[in-house]
């Protein structure tokens, strides 16, 4: 059930992909975060999920963030703000 309420709260893109994965989405999801958002390398996430006991190859982290990157871009620039159009300076 857990995992119905996750498929539902992500975009419709995204949702689609885990049918054909052979790991838990929680896992991939995990692995593409951490690749984006601090620099690491995909065999410091190979090394970090076989810690965690969970045997994951670094081509396939990279084929995760290839395949779920341009989705989750499609699906957050929606809701991002856009910016004003007057910008101001001051003389510092």
């Amino acid at each position: 059930m857990k995992n119905a309420t996750a498929r539902k709260a992500l975009p419709a893109g995204v949702a689609k992909v885990p049918k054909r994965l052979h790991y838990p989405l929680d896992m991939i999801l995990l692995c593409v975060r951490w690749y984006v958002a601090y620099s690491l390398s995909l065999r410091d996430l190979e090394q970090m999920m076989a810690e965690r006991g969970l045997a994951v190859d670094h081509s396939s982290v990279h084929r995760w963030v290839v395949k779920l990157l341009p989705l989750f871009e499609k699906a957050f620039r929606r809701h991002k703000r856009p910016v004003g159009k007057s910008w101001r300076m001051d003389e510092t």
